[in-house]
């Protein structure tokens, strides 16, 4: 990670790390997008996607919305930081909120043209974004965690919603992801929902193939999920 340039931000006094790769050439501002990653934190496939993205002419920020300083080098560590901020919804769309801020006012970043992109644990944080109102082009989950504390209401939602599910998730079953299409249905969201039926958690990350039952890396839905992404960023952010 010794390419990356370290950035933090603070909500409620509390320090939240992360990093970021600059697009080569100009010195902005750039079209900009926030990843969130999963619960475990960051990993290869993650960073290769921030250093794609910044390859491709996009300011790519990683954000954590875990304490400055966690462990995550345990499941049981890692476990206990997870579930204090599930338990506590609106202290996590807070944080998540105070980085899209916090991004927005780089120097690097053109404020008007803002995705966010999340994986897991971070689909959800995406997806709170995109519910809090947010003034952003776009959020693209992948196999997130789908309920949430405060709906979005209509009217209330700027972002296009994206998001690829996976039929044979354990941590978004079918009866959240019906109850998530339900909700951007009512709200009037501009969504696109992608239910890949064999899929299960964790489709694109081979750094989590098979670490417990109901995850695994599919390398076509991979694919398909992250072309569609990219063209939905080059609409959004380049168009």
């Amino acid at each position: 990670m010794s390419d990356f340039e370290t950035t933090s931000c603070a909500h409620d006094g509390v320090a939240m790390d992360g990093f970021l790769a600059r697009p080569s050439g100009g010195k902005g501002p750039h079209p900009t997008v926030i990843l969130f990653p999963g619960a475990g934190g960051t990993g290869p496939t993650f960073e290769a996607n921030v250093r794609a993205l910044a390859d491709m002419g996009y300011l790519a920020v990683a954000a954590s919305v875990y304490d400055s300083g966690t462990d995550l080098t345990t499941p049981e560590t890692t476990g206990a930081a997870y579930m204090g901020l599930l338990d506590r919804p609106e202290l996590l769309r807070g944080r998540v909120i105070e980085w899209f801020e916090h991004v927005s006012a780089m120097d690097l970043a053109n404020e008007s043209r803002i995705a966010a992109i999340g994986y897991c644990f971070g689909g959800k944080c995406v997806l709170e974004l995109a519910r809090s109102g947010a003034d952003l082009k776009c959020v693209v989950s992948y196999h997130g965690i789908l309920p949430t504390h405060a709906s979005a209401q209509k009217g209330g939602v700027i972002a296009e919603v994206v998001a690829f599910c996976a039929g044979q998730d354990p941590f978004a079953p079918m009866d959240d992801y019906l109850a998530f299409q339900t909700e951007m249905r009512e709200a009037e969201v501009t969504h696109q929902l992608t239910l890949f039926s064999h899929a299960q958690h964790s489709f694109t990350d081979p750094d989590h193939e098979g670490v417990a039952p109901g995850i695994a890396y599919d390398a076509q839905y991979h694919r398909v999920s992250w072309a569609s992404t990219l063209a939905l960023l080059d609409y959004h952010l380049n168009g």
